[in-house]
């Protein structure tokens, strides 16, 4: 019931030898960059389910300083929202999913932020809204296997 994007899409493998460049499984810095991995989650209509998107969201500077110095601290989830621009090529998804406007919700220690797409027309923005479909929920699945490497890019997998 979920997707994760292992890297941002503007992450190259060359990157990982570089002095101004850092990848965890959490975060990531790219040259001056800054970039959280939260969720997007989706409700599964007619079912208690949700659908998780494990994506990147770039931050400013001081909003990515801002989380990381919060990162491990009880009560971080009372922080208010950052505003980022998603990272993320959602393979299933078109127009792309690159940099829809998100809110990146901080949650309690050990729980990934929700990342909340901007109200927009966008097929992803109307499904985080609206729920999907099991129909919908299998049609993802299949086309993210046959994208062949899990993403299309890559970068992601299915799990």
């Amino acid at each position: 019931m979920n997707y994760k994007a292992e890297a941002p899409a503007v992450w190259d493998p060359a990157f990982a030898d570089a002095d101004d460049c850092t990848l965890s499984s959490d975060q990531c810095v790219i040259r001056g960059h800054y970039f959280v991995k939260g969720l997007i989650e989706i409700p599964v209509i007619g079912s208690d389910d949700v659908f998780s998107w494990g994506v990147w969201v770039s931050l400013s500077r001081e909003n990515f300083s801002r989380a990381a110095d919060l990162w491990d601290r009880p009560g971080r989830e009372a922080e208010k929202p950052y505003f980022g621009w998603l990272t993320t090529d959602l393979p299933v998804y078109s127009p792309t999913t690159l940099n829809l406007k998100t809110h990146v919700h901080t949650r309690p220690v050990g729980e990934r932020p929700y990342v909340e797409l901007e109200p927009t027309d966008h097929p992803l923005a109307v499904e985080q809204r609206t729920g999907i479909t099991p129909d919908r929920v299998r049609e993802i699945a299949t086309a993210v296997l046959h994208s062949g490497d899990g993403d299309g890019d890559g970068r992601g997998e299915q799990r």
